[in-house]
Parts: structure tokens; C-alpha cells; sequence
């Protein structure tokens, strides 16, 4: 009988000590719930009840626990979402996924051409009330909205424009059209770029495409060379043109300009010729010989008596 109050005794001890045990170990849990710390990059979302009541900022804080519930959002970390490809591994040896993601990446252009589209989709959350509460899957959805948005887009285009020229106003148009729809569909997303990645051709036309591309290089490069050559030759001739008129100019000019200054002198000689007659003529036949001596080698002077000038004249020489 004793031994049986003795064991009940214990039973009862030990219940209390394993109650106050299990108490001990719920008020510790209870306490430690109540601390919870935000990451550098987020934010805390608090609920009470399930209803939002405040964003906490990066740190230690403290909570009710059972009551409020916190959700943790990457606000200043920019995110991404890969379309056409996927990413595996990232650093200096980047690996890509060897799937075929042809069912979000192929569309139809404007001129009715097939073009297989990548491209990268660069976010940050803006809101984080927004994000959690407003739409559901919110990552998810910005995806269809991307997709919709960049078909959309292609389907404007020529192959032509999103292949060459059209590339970077097609980013900003997407990132444009992609924003609105955030906007309105309160996602509290804010698109920061639009990057494509490759634009090619289907594989079962790439070869033939690319043919096309090579001739089209081919004649631009073509007339490149034909408008360099245009450009190096037709300058020049024009400028040995300009060259021969204006020497042709100033040799008429001479010209000219010498024979009124001849008329001019011979005017003013003739003149002076009509006020002496004989002075004049003998003044110009002294000026003449004394231009015309100087340059014979040999000078013979005779008189009237001089029966002839052939026995002057050394023949034999």
C-alpha cells in the first residue's frame, strides 16, 4: 500500500517537472519568435492575422508571435527572367541549359518570317505590399506579360527591322508596353532593361537565310567600294578641272594684259614718233642695233668707197 502512494506520488512529481518542462520550452520558443532580422537586401512584410500591417526596414526587430507573420522581399536586389534560354551555371565558364525552349522564344514577324527571339527581362520590386498581395504568382505573371508584349511587338516589325536596325527600338518599346501593364496590373514590379540576347532564324531556314544575309553584305560592300572610288576619283578631276580653267584664266589674263601694254607702249612710241619724225627713227634703229650687235661674233665695218663685201669675206672658213 505504501509502495503504491509512493509511486503515485512520483507520477505526480514527474508530471509537474515534464509540464514545467514543456512550458519552459514553449515560453523559450515563444521568445525566440518574437526576434526575427531582415536582410540587407529586403524588407519585412508584417501580418497580423493575415492582415498587412507594416514594412519593416533591414535589421533586428520584434514581433508577436503566433500573431504576426513576416514575409521577406528582395527589394534592392535587381532580379531577371530568361526567356528562350535558361541559365545552369553562372561565372567565367556561364552554362546553359540544353533544353529547347522554342515554345516562348519562336514568333511571327510582321511580313509573316519566323524568328527565334531570346531575351532577358532585368526587375526590381518596387512595392512590396503590391507584390505579395495584388496579383497572384507574380512572377509568373510577368512572364506571360513579357511574352504577350514581345509577340505583340514582333508581329509590328519586319525580319528585316528586328534583325538589324530595329533592335534597340524594339527594347524600349517592350520595356515601355511591359511597365504599362505593371502599372495597371499593381504588381509593384519596376522593369530597369530589356536585353535580346541572339535574334536568329529557324534552324530549317538559318543556312538559307544567312546565303541571303552574306549577298545583301556583299552588294553593300560593293557599293561602299563603287562610292569610295566615286568619291576619290570624281573630287579630283573636278579639282584638275578647276585647276586648268584658272591656269587657263591667268595665261589669258598675261596674255591679254601684255598685248594692251604693248598697244599702250607702241601708242606712246608712235606718238613721240609723230613729234620727230627722224629723231624717233633714229633713236629706235640706235636701240635695235645695240640689241642686235652684241650678239654677232664678228663686226665689219665698211664705207661707200668698198667695191664689194665678198673679197672681205674669208671663205675658205
Amino acid at each position: 500500500m505504501a509502495y503504491a502512494e509512493e509511486f503515485k506520488r512520483s507520477v505526480a512529481l514527474n508530471t509537474k517537472k515534464i509540464i514545467r518542462g514543456v512550458l519552459i520550452l514553449l515560453a523559450a520558443i515563444l521568445l525566440l519568435s518574437s526576434f526575427y532580422v531582415v536582410q540587407a537586401e529586403n524588407v519585412g512584410v508584417v501580418l497580423r492575422f493575415g492582415k498587412y500591417t507594416k514594412t519593416t526596414d533591414p535589421g533586428l526587430h520584434i514581433k508577436i508571435p503566433l500573431i504576426e507573420k513576416v514575409y521577406q522581399v528582395a527589394v534592392e536586389r535587381q532580379l531577371k527572367e530568361e526567356f528562350g534560354f535558361r541559365t545552369v551555371k553562372t561565372g567565367v565558364g556561364t552554362q546553359y541549359s540544353g533544353r529547347s525552349y522554342e515554345s516562348e522564344s519562336v514568333m511571327l514577324t510582321g511580313d509573316l518570317n519566323v524568328v527565334v527571339l531570346e531575351w532577358i527581362i532585368q526587375y526590381r520590386i518596387e512595392n512590396p505590399y503590391l507584390y505579395l498581395f495584388k496579383v497572384r504568382n507574380p512572377q509568373l505573371t510577368l512572364r506571360d506579360m513579357s511574352e504577350a508584349v514581345m509577340r505583340e511587338v514582333t508581329g509590328d516589325r519586319t525580319l528585316n527591322e528586328i534583325l538589324t536596325v530595329g533592335r534597340q527600338e524594339i527594347t524600349q518599346t517592350v520595356q515601355d508596353k511591359l511597365q504599362d501593364l505593371c502599372n495597371e496590373y499593381q504588381n509593384g514590379i519596376r522593369i530597369r532593361q530589356i536585353v535580346l540576347q541572339n535574334v536568329d532564324p529557324p534552324d530549317a531556314v538559318k543556312a538559307s537565310f544567312n546565303e541571303v544575309n552574306q549577298a545583301q553584305q556583299d552588294r553593300e560592300k560593293l557599293i561602299n567600294q563603287a562610292r569610295s572610288e566615286y568619291n576619290r576619283v570624281i573630287p579630283r578631276a573636278r579639282g584638275e578641272a578647276l585647276q586648268t580653267i584658272q591656269e587657263a584664266e591667268g595665261y589669258a589674263s598675261v596674255r591679254i594684259n601684255g598685248a594692251k601694254g604693248n598697244v599702250a607702249r607702241f601708242n606712246s612710241v608712235f606718238e613721240e614718233y609723230l613729234k620727230a619724225p627722224e629723231i624717233t627713227r633714229q633713236r629706235i634703229y640706235l636701240e635695235t642695233m645695240s640689241q642686235v650687235l652684241p650678239q654677232l661674233e664678228k663686226k665689219r665695218v665698211i664705207d661707200e668707197a668698198t667695191g664689194g663685201i665678198l673679197p672681205l669675206l674669208n671663205l675658205d672658213e
